[in-house]
């Protein structure tokens, strides 16, 4: 008599243990990621943690992306635009380096009335007119960081940007690469040392609050020090690397001395200063230093559409069916 057997039931497998994750212990994971990595790969890693991103806008508090020469420009001011909706306006602290268009930051300064923090690192669609246009919509701003921006910093800017960000602790101001610094190229770079004395006194009339302020590479001279020193009681931390037209009279220096706590001289080492993706060469640079120019275009443009061609659509219609460009980067309905 034959015997007979069961059938084989196949049970199926648990579910990775990182799917059982409390939201929360998942979120602080996701926190740890930079924006690039969630949104083309954490994402796909399971249905939680897809939800979770799009849940928990405290992931989305600080936003770090950089041009790594892997993602085109496109792709990137897209998913910046991504990473600043999910933020749900609790966005505090944003840090670019090496892309970036007139109307990306405009878009990211109707949605983030909180921020306290904004580096702009290499950022060369930018205009100094549409970063001071994004930047009134910041008033609790602390940390202003402006490096090799490949545009004209001007007094109205300055006053302006004093006037709504009435809480600024912090300004950095290097428009100038590492070469240009090193080999003292001080004629090529930056405006004439008048024009850097007026910001210097439209710093000291309108950001009074600064406890740090970094300028380096700039042709100021002593009048434009002093005025800085009499206008920002708080100072503690100056960075004076690269300006080579300060400290011509003894007292000067010896009141930074005495007042200053952080000093840095015009000839001390740049080691250990952050100049961005891209410090290497300066062949690119051009500049038209007009002083009641805002800007040298030289052919670049602001908006989104010039910046990336005349076929650019950024696909961006809806913010829950976000459409990637390059298959081998896309992530499907994120």
């Amino acid at each position: 008599m034959a015997s007979s057997s069961s059938p084989v039931i196949e049970s199926t497998p648990p579910p990775p243990p990182w799917e059982s994750l409390p939201p929360e212990i998942t979120a602080a994971i996701l926190q740890k990621l930079g924006a690039v990595e969630i949104l083309m790969t954490a994402v796909k890693v399971c249905p939680t943690w897809w939800r979770v991103s799009k849940e928990y806008p405290s992931i989305w508090r600080c936003i770090n992306m950089q041009d790594s020469n892997v993602l085109r420009p496109v792709l990137l001011v897209k998913m910046c635009r991504r990473a600043v909706d999910l933020s749900q306006g609790q966005l505090t602290e944003i840090n670019i380096n090496g892309f970036g268009t007139h109307d990306m930051i405009l878009y990211i300064s109707q949605r983030s009335s909180q921020l306290k923090r904004l580096q702009l690192v290499n950022c060369r669609g930018i205009s100094f007119s549409s970063l001071v246009e994004a930047i009134t919509n910041f008033p609790l701003l602390e940390e202003l960081h402006l490096q090799q921006l490949d545009c004209i910093i001007t007094v109205n800017g300055i006053e302006t940007i004093g006037i709504s960000c009435p809480l600024l602790k912090l300004l950095n101001l290097c428009d100038r690469k590492k070469k240009s610094i090193n080999f003292s190229n001080l004629g090529l770079y930056d405006a004439p040392g008048f024009v850097c004395d007026k910001r210097a006194e439209a710093i000291a009339e309108n950001m009074p609050g600064l406890c740090q302020l970094q300028l380096i590479g700039s042709k100021l001279t002593d009048v434009g020090l002093k005025a800085i020193l009499r206008g920002c009681p708080d100072l503690v931390s100056l960075d004076l690397r690269g300006c080579f037209n300060v400290f011509t009279c003894a007292d000067v220096e010896q009141l930074c001395l005495g007042r200053i706590k952080d000093l840095k001289f015009p000839h001390d080492s740049m080691d250990g200063y952050n100049f961005g993706a891209d410090d290497s060469d300066d062949s690119d640079y051009a500049y038209d230093y007009g002083y009641n120019c805002d800007y040298y275009s030289h052919g670049r443009h602001d908006d989104d559409e010039h910046y990336f061609g005349r076929d650019y659509d950024d696909g961006y219609h809806d913010p829950d069916d976000v459409v990637i460009y390059d298959n081998e980067y896309a992530y499907e309905n994120y």
